[in-house]
């Protein structure tokens, strides 16, 4: 569980390499190599699912897939901190819901 939920953070840090890295994109084949922040998500995203791998090999799926979803609220975290983006009350119920959810997956995964 600790290696898909570290996936997890891993993964959404790539999702703001990937936003920081698209908005200074120049389109061309340098502009994209040059580009370390865009080289840096790819590389959040690509070491995140090397963890997942190594969790899932050791659990059941069907309880640790849902838990990918935390990386939402490491997401939008990442928003705030890094680019500003509003925190609303509507994202805090759908990030809620989301938490519930993987909750009650976790709870019927108990034997």
């Amino acid at each position: 569980m600790a290696w898909v939920m570290f996936g997890s953070v891993i993964g959404s840090l790539g999702a703001a390499g990937l936003k920081a890295g698209a908005q200074r994109l120049e389109i061309s084949v340098r502009g994209v190599v040059t580009n370390w922040r865009l080289i840096a998500g790819l590389s959040g995203y690509l070491l995140s699912t090397v963890f997942f791998i190594h969790g899932v090999k050791q659990g059941e799926l069907s309880i640790l897939y849902p838990m990918v979803s935390v990386g939402y609220i490491w997401g939008m975290l990442w928003s705030k901190l890094f680019f500003g983006e509003p925190i609303t009350r509507m994202k805090i119920g759908a990030l809620a819901l989301i938490l519930v959810g993987v909750a009650l997956l976790g709870y019927g995964g108990m034997k």
